[in-house]
């Protein structure tokens, strides 16, 4: 059975303090109107968040608000992945879709991590990481990134320059994003080389920036113009200290892997790509894992300019989660709207021509879990 993309729809990422209910909506209503159907023709939903509890909505069961929200009685499954959250409900529906047979499943992935109790959405991101032995120390997600960018450098010879590029590179792109956190802000390098050092050698421009975003796609077995191709998940250790090596993340070796041999392609036939840079040197090492080059090469793809915008593989179109902003769970959904766009040549200013294969790559924890997918243009 064949899936396919029927509509999609996001906010902007933005620090707006609109309730959870508004920004679910505004999305929905995009993605319906995208696909031209009708909330009756949904069969089922799967929605992605961490705890409402954290952000002061005082509601822990996002099923049933949907279910009030829309007034549908139908199959709600709630999933929760931290910051994979958007790709694993997707992987999940697309599962359900081709066992169950339903015509039109939706899924949404929404947080308010910019909340009036941000200390608390705070706590619960952490949860996706060791807290016992590790965040009991100080190690969390940007020092446990430094230490994994510090193993990266040694290893290959990498530099902070290289990862300012990274940084610029998505900074530009989301210039010209409108949903993007950054849009319209020009942001330099030297700007990110003098930011202030948040763990070494990580500054602020190599960290994501938090905000408030919803994202919804609707995926169908009616054919559209938008085929999923392939669809990968994976998962790993809790922590990159219990690998062999801190500086390739099998979780994405394998989803992308399985969403290669579904969709009869290699990594040589992407043509664009919206990879997880929660931080600049996971983008690196993701060029790597997803095999776009060898290992230890990925720097040399942003030195080369292969992954900018006029490469010959653009990455992050968007602005990735470095500039269009990182809502948790609406990140992969995010990412699935800006390769739609693409795919149907409506992408404005940030457009890359020419695309038939286009791979979306969201990551939970440091490389705990990991969802890929394979969009391919229908013919």
């Amino acid at each position: 059975m064949m899936v396919y993309i029927k509509g999609v729809g996001m906010t902007k990422f933005d620090v707006d303090q609109r309730n959870s209910y508004e920004m679910i909506y505004e999305c929905v209503e995009e993605a319906l109107a995208n696909g031209n159907i009708t909330l009756e023709d949904i069969d089922a939903i799967f929605i992605s968040s961490m705890e409402m509890e954290s952000n002061g909505e005082r509601q822990r069961h996002a099923a049933p608000m949907l279910s009030s929200l829309f007034q549908k009685k139908i199959p709600i499954v709630n999933i929760t992945a931290g910051c994979a959250g958007g790709g694993v409900a997707l992987w999940n529906a697309i599962d359900f879709q081709k066992a169950n047979g339903v015509n039109n499943i939706l899924i949404v992935g929404f947080d308010k991590l910019v909340a009036n109790i941000s200390k608390n959405v705070t706590d619960e991101m952490f949860r996706g990481g060791e807290r016992i032995y590790e965040q009991s120390e100080g190690m969390v997600f940007p020092a446990q990134n430094a230490l994994v960018a510090q193993q990266y450098m040694m290893k290959y010879g990498v530099s902070s320059d290289d990862l300012a590029l990274v940084a610029l590179k998505n900074h530009e792109n989301a210039f010209d994003n409108p949903k993007a956190r950054f849009y319209g802000k020009k942001v330099t390098l030297d700007m990110i080389k003098k930011s202030p050092v948040v763990a070494s050698p990580l500054r602020l421009f190599d960290c994501s920036i938090p905000c408030n975003g919803a994202g919804a796609v609707i995926i169908s077995k009616d054919k559209t113009d938008v085929e999923v191709a392939g669809s990968g998940l994976n998962t790993s250790n809790l922590t990159s200290f219990e690998r062999k090596d801190m500086t390739s993340w099998n979780s994405t070796i394998t989803a992308a892997k399985n969403a290669y041999a579904q969709s009869g392609i290699t990594a040589n036939d992407v043509d664009i790509a919206e990879i997880h840079d929660a931080f600049t040197p996971v983008e690196l090492i993701s060029y790597e894992d997803l095999g776009f080059c060898n290992k230890g090469e990925g720097a040399r793809l942003i030195r080369e300019g292969v992954t900018k915008l006029n490469g010959k593989l653009p990455v992050n179109s968007s602005g990735g989660l470095k500039a269009k902003g990182h809502p948790i769970s609406a990140t992969g959904t995010s990412q699935i709207y800006e390769l739609v766009l693409q795919l149907r040549k409506e992408a404005g200013k940030r457009q890359i021509d020419n695309i038939k294969y286009a791979l979306a790559q969201n990551i939970g924890g440091a490389g705990s879990i990991t969802s890929v997918h394979v969009l391919k243009k229908s013919s």
